[in-house]
């Protein structure tokens, strides 16, 4: 069973944007799409470039520093693309992701 962490208020993160977050040493960016949040690692494979500062078109965001996107709804694209994703669920207002 996954042990949930309150990471944020729904009210912190604007329709899409994107805010980081520290759980233990993982850095985790959390997306507001449409309303809907999502939560992958922060770290792009290519470069390190930080994601949560990426441009999000849809629930694709494109590393800033050098372009490689990654659609971070997709937990099958995890496998393959080296960006892990993470379940997210608002309790009231609270945004909490399950621990990596």
């Amino acid at each position: 069973m996954a042990e949930w962490v309150a990471i944020a208020k729904t009210d912190e993160i604007e329709p899409g944007k994107a805010k980081a977050f520290t759980i233990g040493k993982t850095r985790i960016a959390v997306f507001n799409i449409n309303g809907e949040f999502y939560a992958c690692g922060d770290m792009c494979p290519h470069a390190g470039g930080p994601l949560h500062q990426g441009f999000l078109k849809g629930t694709v965001v494109s590393c800033p520093w050098h372009g490689w996107t990654f659609d971070v709804a997709s937990k099958e694209d995890a496998a393959t693309d080296g960006v892990p994703r993470y379940d997210v669920q608002v309790d009231g207002d609270t945004i909490q992701v399950a621990a990596p």
